[in-house]
């Protein structure tokens, strides 16, 4: 085996991702060793004493030990929100044509600039700059690092929301809470490592957003609903005993295992069981997590909890913050609606407002817990949005069209620098022309500050080890304190 693989090299580090075991696995299958493997396979425990969730140590010091990212599905315009462009006004209603016969729909042919039906004013301490239309955001500002530098590849929703939470345009990869937990594990083995919370119908793409991918299935997003329970069948069923219900998942549990003997590297088996294993778990430290009806009034009206506008979404701000503070590594929310081709001050005032108090609130909430030191805040979208518009059916609408080459994301806590504005857009909102990074650069830096290595942090699928970023990419030196 020596001579055949003798020019055959495996960084150490790699090998420790992935284990021994599936690494073997795969080689000996792609050399015909299966004999050797098989033999080497049997030094293995049958059955990890830790568990695929299990807490692992970071690559180096962690900024952060877990994370929260607001997704704005639609993509919201920076142009509208942080991003001013008094330029704009020059050239408002303004008529041109793009001839470039290769780009999209939204951007050739006859177009109009549009500018922002909002007011800006620089906020906090640091000066940042922010739509006069958030009322409770300024009241965090200082805790903001604004990014204006970041490109993505697509303008297509599907695709930029795969690329934004998976680092590829294709469906199939694990998603960056999927990467977090196959890496850090999870600090509650009662809880799932990574939960996501929806806004009632789920995202362009679906649950593949949040999917492990390539990796186990025990790394996969958990989604919890909105409304009602956020976990259907939480309670035991017919008031079933729980030592009932225990000697029923022993059995249970002796059935799979004659099937994970059978095909010891279906993965899939062995994630049915710990799946059964921390539903039993869960039912014990659920409810009392997800119950807010315990909230005191203060916390309640904080986060915007019963009334209209910000109920829904300050709900699930309130639970992203109780599953951290319980150890959960990342949560993510959804929050649709951003999508605005037509009457932004209209769509994009009713967006604002649905998640401006519940925002500020949860970055006021971490911070009076101590817990946003080392909690990472994210907020963005799929994309940022054209400094113009088409013209539609002879039409025209001030709205705004896709933009892959300029958007605006920003961090809180977990390490990041606050108060602070990096990277900036031309005199449009075009194009990011200052600090400018690919989103695969975001994503080693999202790893990074949660003490993770994406050059190690790999797994050997089809053939060759596969990571976050596709193919490496940059720390962003200027977003870490």
């Amino acid at each position: 085996m020596n001579d055949t693989c003798s020019s055959f090299r495996v960084p150490r580090s790699a090998l420790r991702a992935v284990g021994r075991r599936d690494f073997l696995y795969g080689l000996g299958m792609s050399l015909g060793s299966a004999a050797l493997n098989s033999l080497l396979r049997a030094e293995e425990p049958k059955t990890s004493p830790t568990g695929p969730l299990a807490v692992k140590p970071p690559h180096h010091a962690a900024k952060a030990k877990a994370c929260i990212c607001l997704f704005m599905e639609g993509g919201p315009s920076h142009i509208d929100t942080f991003d001013p462009k008094p330029k704009l006004a020059e050239r408002h209603m303004q008529e041109f044509v793009r001839q470039d016969k290769f780009a999209s729909n939204m951007a050739s042919g006859k177009r109009y600039y549009i500018q922002s039906p909002f007011g800006f004013r620089q906020v906090g301490e640091s000066g940042l700059w922010m739509s006069d239309r958030f009322e409770q955001l300024p009241k965090v500002a200082d805790e903001l690092c604004v990014f204006k530098g970041m490109q993505v590849d697509s303008v297509d929703h599907p695709t930029a929301c795969y690329q934004m939470n998976t680092g590829n345009r294709f469906a199939g990869d694990p998603a960056v809470g999927a990467w977090t937990a196959y890496g850090l594990g999870c600090e509650n083995q009662n809880l799932p490592a990574f939960v996501v919370l929806p806004e009632g119908a789920f995202p362009q793409g679906g649950g593949t957003n949040w999917s492990s991918g390539f990796l186990p299935a025990h790394f996969q997003g958990t989604p919890l609903r909105d409304r009602g329970s956020p976990i259907l069948d939480l309670a035991p069923a017919y008031d079933r005993k729980r030592e009932v219900q225990r000697a029923n998942l022993d059995l249970l549990a002796e059935l799979n295992k004659g099937d994970l003997s059978r095909y010891p590297h279906h993965a899939e088996v062995a994630a049915r069981m710990d799946a059964y294993e921390l539903a039993f778990r869960m039912q014990a430290e659920v409810p009392g997590i997800i119950d807010l009806s315990k909230e005191d009034q203060a916390t309640l009206d904080l986060y915007g909890i019963g009334q209209p506008e910000t109920d829904s979404f300050g709900r699930r701000c309130l639970l992203a913050r109780k599953l951290v503070q319980a150890g959960v590594r990342f949560v993510q929310l959804f929050e649709a609606g951003w999508d605005s081709h037509d009457y932004i001050e209209r769509a994009h005032t009713q967006r604002i407002k649905s998640v401006d108090r519940p925002i500020a609130a949860l970055l006021q909430d971490l911070k009076r817990l101590s817990l946003l030191e080392s909690t990472l805040v994210v907020w963005g979208g799929e994309f940022g949005r054209s400094p113009d518009n088409g013209v539609r059916g002879g039409g025209q609408v001030v709205g705004r069209d896709h933009n892959a080459k300029a958007m605006c994301v920003w961090l809180a806590g977990g390490g990041v620098k606050a108060g602070q504005t990096i990277g900036a857009t031309d005199e449009l909102g075009d194009q990011a022309v200052e600090e400018v990074h690919h989103v695969r650069d975001f994503h080693v830096t999202l790893l990074h500050l949660l003490g993770l290595n994406d050059n190690k942090l790999t797994y050997f699928h089809g053939g060759r080890f596969k990571q976050l970023s596709q193919f490496g990419g940059s720390v962003i030196k200027e977003l870490i304190a």
